[in-house]
C-alpha cells in the first residue's frame, strides 16, 4: 500500500479587501507582483463593489468573507440592528466591549445572526466563489459569533475559516505596553 505524501500550501491573505481604493489596489498588486493567494472581502466597506470587479479581472485571488461586527460599517441599515451599531450604521470600534457585549446580552443574538446572514447574502450576489471565512480583529472566533457561523456553515457553503493560534508570551513581549489588549485579543 502506498503512502500519501501530505501536501503543504501556504496561504498568504490580505484582510481588508473592499475597505478603500487604497486598499484594494495593494491587494492586487501584491497578488499579481508577488506571494498573495488570497483576500478578505468586507461587504460593508466603501470600495466593495470595486474589490468585487477586481477579485472578477483576478480569478486565480482567492476571495473570502472577512465578516465584521467591530470597527467598521454594517451591511444592514442602523435601524434593523440598533443594539449593535450607532445611527450611521458603524458598529463599535471598541473590540474588547464589543466582545463582552455579544456575550453577556443574548438579546442582541437575533441582530448579530440578521447581520451576519446579511454579509453572507451579499458576498452571494457578487457570484463569486467563497474562498474562506474569518473576521475583522478575528471576530468571527468569539464564542457567540463561532456558534452562528457553525450552526449555518453548510447553508452558507462555509468550508475553511481561518484559526489563529497567537501564542501569549511572545505576544506580550511585543505588545509595548498594550498588554491588556494583547491578553483580550
Amino acid at each position: 500500500m502506498a503512502s500519501r505524501e501530505r501536501v503543504r500550501r501556504l496561504v498568504v491573505n490580505a484582510d481588508d479587501f473592499g475597505l478603500s481604493t487604497a486598499v484594494n489596489q495593494a491587494v492586487v498588486r501584491a497578488h499579481r507582483q508577488g506571494i498573495l493567494t488570497s483576500a478578505s472581502l468586507m461587504m460593508g466597506g466603501a470600495a466593495c463593489d470595486e474589490a468585487v470587479e477586481m477579485a472578477r479581472q483576478n480569478p486565480r485571488l482567492g476571495v473570502g468573507l472577512h465578516l465584521t461586527l467591530v470597527c467598521g460599517p454594517s451591511v444592514l441599515p442602523s435601524s434593523e440592528i440598533p443594539g449593535l451599531v450607532d445611527s450611521r450604521g458603524q458598529f463599535s470600534n471598541d473590540p474588547v466591549r464589543t466582545g463582552f457585549r455579544y456575550f453577556a446580552r443574548p438579546s442582541l443574538l437575533p441582530e448579530l445572526k440578521r447581520e451576519i446572514r446579511a454579509q453572507f447574502d451579499k458576498f452571494s450576489r457578487t457570484g463569486l466563489r467563497l474562498d474562506h471565512v474569518n473576521g475583522h480583529l478575528h471576530l468571527h472566533l468569539h464564542p457567540t459569533v463561532l456558534r452562528v457561523l457553525s450552526e449555518h456553515a453548510q447553508g452558507w457553503g462555509i468550508r475553511r475559516m481561518r484559526l489563529t493560534n497567537d501564542p501569549l508570551v511572545p505576544n506580550l513581549r511585543l505588545a509595548s505596553g498594550h498588554w491588556f489588549y494583547r491578553l483580550s485579543h
